[in-house]
């Protein structure tokens, strides 16, 4: 057990330290203090000393210098049990230091403002701070420490209940959170300022530090543990239904990522993180109508994202097949009405900052490391299409080009989409021959009755022999994009023109592995 007889407070955050300082005084705890955590309990008439009267030095350089002293540091590293230590420590004066509460100046929270200058963000950058709670961490068999105001009752019932002390069990938990901390304050400022020189590319050191947000029942499979990390919560708010899984929060992401790919109405239904279903309208339910019709089978179960608020008549549409999860900007009270009918889908609002968090790098784990890249957030700009065929592209096929392209991005390699201008047809997904992809997205077309005459077709990559458009000529495609730059080139655009198709380059690859 620890008893806790004296204690240094220096906090930025308030909260609830008066009502926490107070009992420890009512405790008999003697309090220390510095700069306006000493001013604020002053004014509540606690009883409190200045660091500066312990150690007999005045704060200096504008309070950049005020606990970095031996009466400190030695009070909080010197062992309890170490005669050596407790010798030493008379012989200087030092008396301990028992408990430790602060926490850090606010970096993360200055450097988010717009218009900061690299001045006032470095004058943000505490240096006493993570000092002492480093060396009250590290002597937790001897010291508690605390950075987070929400700890502050939980360690005054245990005080209490043990009358004046804390568990080493405690202390150590207490501990842990502080080098958790600490950590992610440092990476913060490296981040902050390593971001400052947009040329740097990578950083040297990938540093990740994340807390958790939620434990999740499971993983990919029943048999497999997850939790989610970071701040996913930000960006994606649960309104209705039960907790999220693994799988809904990687479906989630990707259809967020497909429906912000169109400024137009739009919706998108999504099945194993590919889509099944992708369109545009004048209205909503128009586009969730036409991107269902795309798959109505695979669509059992999925994943539907909008771009727009959620209206009634899409809210209704959407209630006639089993949905695990809907994203929108927002749900109306009207439309939650209907929705929450289903106890058990998922209603998530998409905040307007999925946008920009969606352009944050790729990292995924491999044995032993990461790989990170950027996204591929490339559009598909009219001035990078080049006309490779004699025929050029109508305006309407353009149009289907240009929606074809936008979708194939989204789905896994060998990905080829068939599309008119507002709308999916088919799509063939994650298989490995080209060829097999064009097919399955001809089959998927013919279950749902949809006619391929006209379409446009997108493969995410080049076609490496004509066999994959001589696939999209049979199935009644018109117009061809995809990137271009296979050695057989030549072959394929020859093929094109024979069949009076149009095809176009974009020059960029789509791989998604």
């Amino acid at each position: 057990m620890i008893r806790i007889r004296r204690a240094l407070l220096s906090v930025s955050d308030k909260r609830g330290l008066i009502i926490f300082a107070r009992t420890l005084h009512r405790m008999g705890v003697e309090l220390l203090s510095t700069g306006g955590t000493h001013a604020a309990l002053t004014k509540a008439n606690i009883p409190v000393k200045q660091v500066s009267d312990v150690t007999g030095f005045p704060e200096i350089l504008d309070g950049r210098v005020k606990t970095l002293h031996p009466v400190i540091h030695g009070g909080l590293l010197g062992v309890n049990d170490n005669p050596a230590h407790q010798e030493e420590m008379a012989a200087h004066g030092i008396k301990p230091i028992d408990m430790v509460v602060v926490n850090l100046y606010p970096f993360s929270q200055t450097v988010e403002r717009d218009g900061v200058t690299l001045e006032e963000a470095v004058e943000q950058i505490d240096i006493g701070g993570p000092a002492m709670l480093r060396s009250a961490a590290k002597n937790h068999r001897h010291r508690a420490v605390i950075i987070d105001p929400e700890r502050y009752g939980a360690v005054l019932e245990e005080m209490t209940s043990q009358h004046g002390c804390l568990t080493e069990a405690t202390c150590f938990d207490l501990a842990c959170e502080v080098f958790r901390h600490t950590a992610a304050y440092d990476v913060a400022i490296a981040e902050y300022l390593g971001g400052r020189n947009p040329e740097a590319g990578f950083p040297p050191t990938l540093q990740i530090i994340a807390r958790k947000e939620l434990d999740l029942r499971y993983g990919e499979n029943p048999h497999q543990a997850a939790a989610l990390y970071g701040g996913f919560q930000q960006h994606f708010e649960k309104l209705h239904g039960k907790e999220l899984s693994y799988n809904n929060i990687l479906d989630m992401t990707a259809a967020a990522a497909l429906v912000l790919e169109f400024n137009e109405p739009a919706a998108v239904i999504i099945k194993h993180a590919n889509p099944c279903g992708a369109a545009t309208g004048t209205a909503l339910s128009d586009a969730y109508g036409k991107a269902l019709v795309t798959d109505s089978v695979s669509a059992f179960g999925g994943i539907v994202a909008v771009n727009r608020p959620l209206d009634t008549e899409t809210a209704e549409r959407i209630n006639h097949i089993f949905t695990e999860v809907v994203v929108a900007p927002d749900f109306p009270a009207s439309v939650l009405d209907v929705m929450q009918k289903k106890k058990e889908r998922r209603l998530v609002r998409m905040a307007p900052s999925v946008r920009e968090a969606l352009g944050a790098p790729v990292l995924r784990t491999v044995p032993g490391g990461y790989l990170m890249q950027e996204p591929d957030l490339r559009p598909a700009d009219e001035e990078d299409l080049r006309v490779v065929t004699k025929r050029s592209p109508t305006p309407e096929e353009l149009r289907s080009l240009r929606f074809a392209w936008r979708v194939a991005k989204h789905v896994k390699s060998n990905a080829i989409v068939y599309a008119a201008a507002d709308r999916t047809l088919g799509i063939g997904a994650g298989q490995m021959s080209r060829v097999d992809s064009s097919r399955l997205a001809v089959t998927k077309a013919a279950q749902a009755g949809l006619s391929l005459k006209g379409s446009a077709v997108a493969s995410d990559a080049f076609f490496p022999f004509a066999d994959g458009l001589i696939e999209a000529v049979r199935a009644g495609a018109s117009a061809v994009i995809q990137p271009g730059g296979s050695v057989r080139d030549g072959e394929v655009i020859a093929a094109a023109d024979e069949h009076a198709l149009t095809m176009v380059f974009t020059g960029t690859r789509h791989f998604r592995h």
